[in-house]
This record gives C-alpha cells, structure tokens and sequence, in this order.
C-alpha cells in the first residue's frame, strides 16, 4: 500500500534510478515526470481564483534530483518506489554543464552538505592553486564552510614554495590539512573535521583521494572508485553515477571523482568580489561604489588594498582571471 508521506535521502543515483534510505531500507526509486517541469500557480488570493496550474516551464537543469536531496516518494513495494517531490535545499553545489545543441544548465552536483573538500597533492601532480580558488569560489556561492587538504606530505621537500603558498590561504582563514596516507599523518585530526557532517570531496585524479579514503575508513576509495568506473567522458560521472557513502567514525561523504573542469554557476561579476573574503569587507568602498570592477577604475578600495598588502597579489590576479569568464 502506498503512503504519500514517505520522506527519505538520494544515497546513490545511476542512469535515471535513484537509491533512497528510508528508515534503515533503500529503495529503488525512479523519477515522476512531472518533476521535470516546474507547475506555475497563479499568485492571486486562492478565494478568487481556482488552484489550476497557469503555465509549464521547463526545469533548467540537467536532472532535478542530487545527491543528498530530501525526497518524498511513493513506495510500490518490493524495494520500488517514484520519487514525487523534492523537498526545499538548505544547499547545493552546482556547476555549468553544456548540453550539445542546447544552451548550458545547472547541473547541481550535491545539495544539503555541510562542507567541501578541496584536495591537493603535495607534489606529483604540482598544486595548480587557480584550480583551488575557483573550488573555493564555488563553494562561497554555495554558503559552504571549504578545507584544503593538501595529500602526499611525504613528497612535500619535492615543492619548496608549498608553505608559502598555503599561508596565503592561512591567512584568510581557510582550514588546511596536512595529511600523508601511507604514514597516517594528520589523519586523526581529519576524522574529528569530518565527524557528524556531509563532506564533499573535490579534486583532480591523481592528487590522492583514493588513498586518502582508503586511509580513513578501510576499503572506502575502492568502493567510491567501483562507482564510477567505466564512466566515460569529462564529468560524465556526476551525471550519470555519484554515491553518498556512510563513515564508520560517524558522518557522510560525497567524491566527486575524475571531474577535470569545473566552471563557475550563477556567479555575476558584480558578486564575484564578495566571494574572495579578503575582499568582502573592501566591496562598495570604492570611489564609484559597487559598480566599481576592481580593475583600473581610481578610487578602488580592493587595489589599495592589493598594495598596501592587505590582499595576496596573486589572489587578486585570480580574481581578475576568473571576472574575465562572467
């Protein structure tokens, strides 16, 4: 017998099915194709005029439901269900995602996390720190508190400007980890980080992640890796294949593996600044304000403050690239 009422989480989704923990069960659910449109209702008192559904506009993204996404279903029985709505999210991480032939949608990635975890090697590959910021400027828009974990400490004499470079980030306030997975180095402080909260892990392949999963709880990257596996095509798997994994030590997490670009979603130059929160407390002092761009206008508050040393160089350059995509 089905019951409207039936609330559960997206753990796991796969080529249109969606895997939902309900009270300890997991249900097979696939999706109402009324949740691929928005119903728009009029606006008027509903004494004068009937709840009729007033025009149909297409959802514009690629599949309306996410990793970590509350949801309400229908149970058929037998492990079966169909997901009818999606609750409100109190989060999501997204990125652009071009369709061929179509114009670009969200592609939201995971919605109701706690915090993001942006991953790095040490040495081999070289940190690209351009990749970080914008790592860190998404996760801004998506008010998420980030962590910089910087993997393979045992190779760190191999980049001699690492703790330079991570003081910059220091300084600002962004969380760092050092951790070695092969030592076990900086794990146990990781585990506290990560206790009772939905993590999401972001970063190239061959920074680490799965060793450092492996470190962490027993077999876990080689279940996060035989997820997408076989996956084909630059972010394929965030579409297609991505799973919520329970920790041992208490808390969830998210990989979000093999994913080489990652672009910037409804972030407007105008707001970019107040993503860099160096620069935050600097917006709207400028000579002409908030349309001020921070390039060569005079008067800009941020590039005094670029010059009297208030704000790394090199995150204001970061700046510059990043307002040059919007």
């Amino acid at each position: 017998m089905t019951n409207e009422n039936d609330l559960g989480i997206v753990f796991r989704k796969s080529l249109g099915h969606y895997t939902v923990h309900t009270n300890g069960q997991e249900i097979d659910c696939e999706l109402s194709s009324r949740l691929h449109k928005q119903l728009i209702y009029p606006t008027a008192d509903p004494t004068s005029l009937r709840h009729r559904v007033q025009a149909v506009r297409e959802i514009e993204h690629i599949d309306p439901i996410a990793i970590g996404d509350q949801v309400r279903f229908l149970d058929a029985g037998q492990g079966r269900g169909l997901i009818t709505e999606i609750l409100p999210r109190r989060s999501k991480l997204s990125r652009p995602m071009p369709v061929p032939g179509q114009r670009v949608f969200e592609q939201v990635i995971v919605s109701n996390a706690d915090q993001v975890l942006t991953v790095f090697a040490a040495a081999s590959p070289t940190p690209k720190w351009g990749l970080l910021d914008r790592y860190l400027v998404t996760a801004e828009a998506a008010g998420l508190p980030s962590r910089i974990i910087i993997t393979k400490m045992d190779l760190a004499n191999k980049n001699e400007t690492l703790e330079k470079d991570l003081d910059i980030y220091r300084r600002i306030g962004y969380p760092i980890h050092l951790v070695c997975s092969s030592t076990g180095d900086g794990l146990e402080e990781l585990k506290q980080a990560l206790h009772g909260r939905m993590s999401v892990l972001i970063g190239k392949s061959g920074v680490g992640k799965t060793s450092l999963m492996n470190a962490l709880q027993p077999g876990l990257g080689l279940r996060v890796k035989a997820v997408s596996q076989g996956d084909v095509g630059k972010g394929r798997h965030t579409t297609s294949h991505l799973q919520m994994f329970e920790l041992d030590f208490g808390g969830m997490l998210v990989d979000t593996p093999g994913m080489r670009e990652f672009g910037l979603w409804d972030i407007s130059s105008e707001d970019l600044a107040s993503l860099f929160p160096e620069m935050e407390r600097y917006v709207g002092q400028c000579k002409f304000g908030l349309s001020c761009q921070h390039d060569h206008e005079p008067g800009c508050a941020i590039r005094k403050a670029v010059v009297s040393e208030q704000i790394n160089p090199y995150r204001y350059q970061s700046y510059l690239r990043l307002r040059e995509e919007l």
